[in-house]
């Protein structure tokens, strides 16, 4: 770990000149800047001291931030074929953020599982094909062709169908997670 950088980062956060922080620990200025650029290296009981001041724990000081994966490539991704669709799981382990992206491939006259209620929303863009978004509560339809989009309540009992004689496919996000 870059121990001088952190105590620079979390001075910095702070708001406060070397000059501060070293009035604030009682360590000299020229001891803080040797430190923030690894040029001199604390004792444990001064780093408690540094870290106190610039309000984290010890503990705090040295958990790394963790890097979240911003860009998904096709082999981040997850294929589950089905008898009827394949869903590509395209943002992995997504189940546990707060929306479920999929890529759906619905076979023809093939249908999605049945989407339960449940609180939250869904969106759906068609990229091929056209599917019907059957309310199943209410036995209604709504027909989604190929560059339209839906947008729902997941309150509702519902799946997605295709009636048609190729293939449909459609991106399809869901807050929470549900498939």
């Amino acid at each position: 770990m870059d121990i001088g950088n952190r105590v620079r980062q979390l001075r910095q956060k702070n708001g406060l000149t070397l000059e501060e922080l070293a009035s604030r620990t009682g360590l000299t200025k020229g001891f803080l800047s040797q430190l923030e650029r690894n040029l001199s290296s604390p004792s444990i009981a001064t780093l408690e001291d540094i870290a106190e001041v610039l309000g984290v724990s010890l503990a705090d000081f040295f958990k790394e931030e963790s890097t979240q994966q911003i860009v998904f490539t096709p082999q981040d991704s997850f294929v589950d074929e089905r008898e009827e669709m394949t869903i590509t799981y395209i943002v992995p382990n997504s189940q546990r953020n707060m929306m479920e992206p999929l890529l759906l491939q619905i076979r023809p006259n093939g249908k999605s599982q049945i989407i339960e209620p449940h609180e939250g929303e869904e969106l759906g863009y068609v990229l091929q094909g056209r599917i019907e978004l059957e309310n199943l509560t209410t036995g209604t339809s709504h027909t989604v062709r190929k560059g339209e989009t839906f947008y729902i309540s997941g309150d509702f009992r519902h799946c997605l169908a295709n009636h048609t004689n190729s293939d449909a496919s459609l991106l399809w996000v869901s807050t929470p997670p549900v498939l």
